[in-house]
């Protein structure tokens, strides 16, 4: 009896012991279940940016004259521990003028009460001929920010040891044209503002927008991005210095076209200067869909051949920023701009202006931004073909 009742023992112990080690299959199985969901969900999410908490980051200050009615379109880099803006300003005398705030966290910023870069004669402050209504802060006459004149959309680099301003010269449609100035780059950071006459990079009687310098030479030359559509064009010198010859232009076909049947059917032009990265250079750009009248700009990515940056690899099928935020509609609705970008630790950090009147910033894990990037392109069931 006894031993028929420790035989029965141990064979329901031995069942018991199945069960739990059933059990224990089971929910590792499971687990392994839910974690290839969550992975499933997560690689298919396109590559996107979150909007910070504080936004916007900055706004018109009434008690600065210049800068009282809007201040839009950053350009930022890093240097000395810092994340410098140069942003666009207006005020109620519709002059466009660039001033200057920097920050240790890329958050937070202080700001000068004065402005870093002026017009001048023939950069910016136009002939009374070019004037088409009001000398003053307008939305309703002047469609470039309110204003009718000035130096607009400031993007910054540093490269072999200056700090090269690239900027929209608007004379009152006179000419829209981009314009270049520099200093080195220890007189910046010491807020010492004598900039180098300008120069212009585009031709006269031409409208050119959004060119971006490389942070760093492209095949051995400095590398100056002046279109992306219907190709990526890049024009390589071997000084940056060629310009202030009058007679030497970059003479480019300009923006046209875009994807047909894409968010971006309209591609409007290049946003921050290229980010080397891992994976290519990191090219952030502007477009619309002519079909959806709500929205104006939204923000797209692209990634960059690093040895031919006329390369494509990668760029993404949705918009990775649009539109959707109070300061992102306040003034000009539905319209960002992204024309700073800058890599912080493991963040990558987009300065943008809002509606034209705020500067705000979104940030991403960078190594996670461009993995889904690259799998958001891979993804892509057929092949794109740009539309001339």
């Amino acid at each position: 009896m006894n031993n028929a009742l420790g035989a029965a023992t141990m064979i329901a112990g031995v069942a018991v012991g199945g069960l739990g080690l059933l059990a224990a299959f089971i929910a590792i199985g499971c687990g392994l279940a839910a974690l290839l969901w969550w992975w499933l969900r997560e690689a298919k999410r396109p590559a996107d940016l979150c909007r910070i908490r504080q936004n916007p980051i900055l706004g018109p200050e009434p008690s600065h004259w210049w800068e009282s009615e809007a201040v839009f379109n950053p350009a930022a880099f890093v240097a000395d521990n810092k994340v410098h803006l140069l942003y666009r300003a207006m005020g109620r005398d519709g002059i466009s003028r660039i001033g200057y705030a920097s920050s240790t966290d890329g958050i937070r910023f202080d700001r000068l009460p004065y402005p870093v870069y002026s017009p001048d004669r023939g950069f910016g402050i136009p002939r009374v001929d070019r004037v088409y209504g009001p000398l003053s802060y307008s939305q309703v006459h002047y469609a470039s920010g309110g204003g009718w004149g000035g130096v607009e959309d400031p993007r910054i680099v540093k490269l072999d040891g200056k700090a090269y301003l690239t900027f929209v010269a608007f004379d009152g449609w006179g000419f829209v044209r981009m314009a270049l100035t520099s200093m080195p780059l220890p007189q910046f950071l010491n807020k010492d503002w004598q900039w180098k006459k300008a120069a212009f990079l585009s031709p006269p009687n031409e409208i050119h927008k959004n060119w971006v310098i490389f942070p760093e030479r492209v095949q051995g030359k400095y590398a100056v991005l002046h279109s992306i559509t219907p190709k990526v064009a890049v024009e390589y010198v071997d000084s940056l210095e060629e310009f202030d010859n009058e007679d030497t232009y970059i003479h480019s076909p300009g923006r046209s076209g875009g994807r047909a049947g894409h968010w971006d059917s309209m591609v409007r032009g290049a946003g921050a200067p290229p980010i080397k990265t891992s994976e290519g250079w990191l090219l952030f750009y502007h477009g619309m869909d002519a079909n959806d009248q709500g929205i104006g700009y939204k923000v797209g990515a692209m990634l960059l051949d690093l040895e031919d940056p006329t390369k494509v690899l990668y760029r993404s099928s949705h918009p990775i920023l649009v539109p959707s935020e109070w300061y992102e509609n306040d003034w000009k609705p539905g319209v960002i701009i992204a024309t700073g970008a800058v890599v912080i630790g493991d963040d990558l950090m987009v300065y943008y202006g809002g509606g034209d009147k705020y500067v705000a910033a979104a940030r991403a894990d960078l190594r996670d931004f461009l993995r889904r990037l690259k799998y958001d392109e891979q993804a892509e069931l057929e092949p794109v073909k740009l539309r001339v």
